[in-house]
C-alpha cells in the first residue's frame, strides 16, 4: 500500500513511537518529531499486558520484547504491613505474554524500529497553523515543515492539545511517585533475605508501593510508589531527587521487606503525578491526539502507556478504513471507538482500586484492539 500524503507525529515517546511504527508498516509516509535531543535509559520500569503485546506483535517486536522482559505469571496484591495476600490475578491465558520490563529497554527497541531517516530529534514544536491545504509546523530551531495531518503524541503538556483547546496547565493530582532500581550485589543480598515476587503491589491505607523484575534474568528490580503529597513547585522539572530518609518515613509501618528494598535501592527520584479533566474533543480539523495528550492518568493500573499504544493501533485502523482524504471521518471513528475504553481505564486508575481486592482483570488484559468491530454513530 502506498500513501502519498504526509503524516507528522509529534512526540517519540512510547505512544508516539508506536504510532510511527504502525503507520509506517501500514504504508503511510510518516515523519516523527521529538523535542528531546536524545533518549536515555531512565530508571523506570513498565508493564506490558497481553492487550499491548498483541499490538507489539503487529509491529514485529513481540519476540524481541519477550527476550528482554520478565514473564510475570501473576499479579499479587499484599497487605503492606503484614505481607498477607489480599488479591491475586493470573496474567496468563490471554493469547500473549505479560511482561514487566525496563521502560528504556522497550523504548530503545521501538526507536530502532522506526525509519531512521523519518525520525527527527531536538525538534521542540513552537507553532501550529492549519488551513484547508494542510498543517504548517514551526520548531524552536527555526525549521518549518508541512503535513496533511498531525498526530499529537506529545504528552500531558501537548502543544497540539493546546492548539486545539487553548492553554491550560495540567492539574496536580495531590500524589507523587517515588521511583528506584535495585541491582547488582544489593539485589543479591536482598534476595537472600526475602522472596521477591515478580509482580507485586503492596497496599497500606492511603499509599502503596509496586515492585517487579525488569529483565528476563531477574537481575534488576524496580519499585514505584503512589503517595499523597502536598503540592509544591517542581520548577518545571519532571522529577526531583529524593532522600531515602523521606521514603523511610513515608513507609515506616510497612513490611520489613519494603524497608529493605528502600535501603538497597539506587538513586531515588520523586515525580509529581499530574492530570487533566476529560477533554471535550480529541481532534480538530487536521489535528488529533492520543495517549497522555488526551487522557492522562495516574500510573496505578500500569496501563497509561498501554492506552497510548492502543490508541495508536485504533487510529491506524481508522485511517486505513477511511483513508487520509477523509481524515475528519477517521478521527471521529477513532474517538468513538476509543473514548469509552480509555475513559474507563482512566477512571479506575485514578481511583487506585484495581486489584486491591479480588476481581476479574480480563476486561483489561483480554481486550484485543484488532478484534473490536469499528462502530460509527448513526447520523439522522
Amino acid at each position: 500500500m502506498s500513501h502519498s500524503k504526509k503524516i507528522a507525529v509529534i512526540g517519540a515517546g512510547l505512544g508516539g513511537a508506536a504510532m510511527g511504527i504502525l503507520l509506517q508498516k501500514a504504508g503511510f509516509d510518516v515523519e516523527v518529531y521529538e523535542q528531546a535531543p536524545a533518549f536515555s535509559r531512565l530508571g523506570a520500569g513498565i508493564h506490558i499486558g497481553p492487550n499491548i503485546m498483541k499490538i507489539f506483535r503487529e509491529m514485529g517486536l513481540e519476540h524481541d520484547l519477550e527476550e528482554m522482559g520478565c514473564h510475570s505469571e501473576e499479579w499479587i496484591s499484599r497487605n503492606g504491613n503484614t505481607g498477607e495476600v489480599q488479591a491475586q490475578a493470573k496474567l496468563t491465558g490471554y493469547g500473549a505474554a505479560y511482561l514487566t520490563i525496563h521502560r528504556g529497554d522497550m523504548h530503545a527497541r521501538q526507536i530502532e524500529a522506526l525509519q531512521q531517516d523519518k525520525l527527527h530529534f531536538d525538534k521542540r514544536l513552537s507553532q501550529v497553523e492549519q488551513d484547508e491545504y494542510g498543517v504548517t509546523l514551526t520548531f524552536a530551531d527555526g525549521t518549518v515543515t508541512q503535513a496533511d495531518i498531525v498526530i499529537g503524541a506529545d504528552g500531558i503538556n501537548s502543544k497540539i492539545r493546546e492548539t486545539i483547546l487553548g492553554v491550560e496547565a495540567p492539574l496536580y493530582s495531590g500524589w507523587v511517585a517515588h521511583r528506584a532500581i535495585i541491582s547488582g550485589e544489593k539485589l543479591k543480598q536482598l534476595k537472600a533475605k526475602f522472596d521477591l515476587d515478580d509482580c507485586v503491589k503492596w497496599w497500606y491505607e492511603d499509599r502503596h508501593i509496586m515492585a517487579y523484575s525488569t529483565t528476563k534474568e531477574r537481575d534488576e528490580y524496580y519499585f514505584v510508589t503512589g503517595v499523597p503529597h502536598p503540592a509544591w513547585d517542581f520548577q518545571g522539572k519532571s522529577f526531583v531527587p529524593c532522600d531515602k530518609a523521606e521514603l523511610f518515613e513515608t513507609f515506616k509501618d510497612f513490611h520489613p521487606s519494603i524497608l529493605a528494598m528502600i535501603e538497597a535501592s539506587d538513586d531515588v527520584t520523586k515525580w509529581p503525578l499530574n492530570n487533566r479533566n476529560p477533554l471535550p474533543v480529541w481532534s480538530n480539523g487536521r489535528l488529533v491526539l492520543l495517549g497522555d495528550a488526551c487522557h492522562p492518568m495516574k500510573p496505578h493500573m500500569a496501563q497509561g502507556a498501554g492506552m497510548a499504544i492502543e490508541d495508536a493501533a485504533m487510529l491506524t485502523r481508522c485511517l486505513l478504513e477511511e483513508g487520509l482524504e477523509n481524515y475528519e471521518q477517521a478521527f471521529s471513528l477513532y474517538e468513538q471507538n476509543r473514548k469509552e475504553r480509555a475513559s474507563q481505564v482512566q477512571k479506575v486508575s485514578n481511583a487506585n482500586t484495581f486489584l486491591k481486592e479480588q476481581e476479574d482483570p480480563s476486561w483489561v488484559y483480554g481486550f484485543d484492539v484488532y478484534a473490536q468491530p469499528l462502530h460509527a454513530e448513526e447520523t439522522a
